[in-house]
């Protein structure tokens, strides 16, 4: 990898990216890498298909700026001050309509809905990991009473991934936008929302331009954030659509890939 320009800000996805899928942590080299651009002024801001719900434990490592991305663009958070900045949402009556299409092209999907307050679901939608006790259950168009970040569509039953995007995203059109970051799960946000859209606007705020921001991404939903950033990475393990696009690649997630591409940015201070 040849020695990238430092920037004026960095952007980097969670998972996969700069710490091992579902990592509810950050490595102590990858945390002191942080650190060091933080205290050099280059901010270093997560762009993350997280929902808030899963981002306390990344919340001390946000640095001085105090900003976050979530949600895969639709939320911009202020860790700080622990409010929203910002939510692009979708709102009940055409989210029900999208899941209505979406419903006709896959039968038997099962539907969730990310809100600000937490992820409800429908009857049906299967529940994985830690225990789902206090989460809301029902009918959507009974939970659906806010602007929602994302609408989570799950079919654990198809032949192919592939065929599983392709219907969702036919049966979406232009209406939203659909991505993904693991098999058999869309994640569909209000039209025109993606990690670049969110990134766009911090940016702008802070008169940065993209060819001054350097991103790190490792599966789809992160593809339109490097299209727009002026240096790209994809990690070693990322996704093969990914690194098509990326500028160059750097070491795994595993190997604290984007830690030591930003290290080279930031040479540790001579003692």
């Amino acid at each position: 990898m040849t020695k990238p320009v430092a920037p004026l800000l960095v952007a980097t996805d969670l998972d996969g990216t700069l710490v091992p899928n579902a990592s509810m942590g950050v490595p102590e080299f990858t945390a002191r890498v942080l650190r060091r651009l933080d205290d050099a002024g280059v901010p270093v801001v997560f762009v993350t298909g997280r929902p808030l719900r899963w981002m306390s434990p990344f919340w001390p490592h946000v640095g001085k700026h105090g900003l976050a991305i979530v949600s895969n663009g639709a939320i911009t958070f202020d860790a700080h001050a622990q409010r929203v900045v910002t939510i692009a949402g979708i709102d009940a009556e055409p989210g029900l309509e999208l899941s209505r299409s979406i419903a006709a092209a896959v039968p038997d999907a099962n539907f969730a809905i990310e809100c600000v307050d937490g992820i409800r679901f429908d009857p049906d939608f299967p529940e994985r990991g830690a225990s789902r006790e206090g989460v809301r259950r029902g009918a959507l168009a009974e939970i659906w009473d806010q602007p929602v970040a994302k609408l989570l569509v799950r079919h654990s039953a198809v032949e192919s991934n592939d065929i599983f995007q392709e219907q969702v995203t036919a049966a979406v059109g232009d209406r939203a936008t659909v991505t993904w970051s693991v098999p058999g799960l869309a994640e569909i946000s209000a039209a025109g929302v993606t990690k670049a859209s969110a990134l766009a606007r911090l940016c702008e705020r802070r008169g940065i331009l993209p060819r001054d921001v350097i991103a790190f991404g490792d599966m789809p939903n992160d593809i339109a954030m490097l299209g727009w950033a002026g240096t790209a990475y994809a990690v070693a393990n990322a996704h093969e659509s990914v690194r098509a696009i990326a500028h160059d690649v750097v070491l795994s997630c595993m190997e604290e890939g984007v830690a030591h591409a930003l290290d080279r940015l930031v040479p540790a201070p001579e003692a």
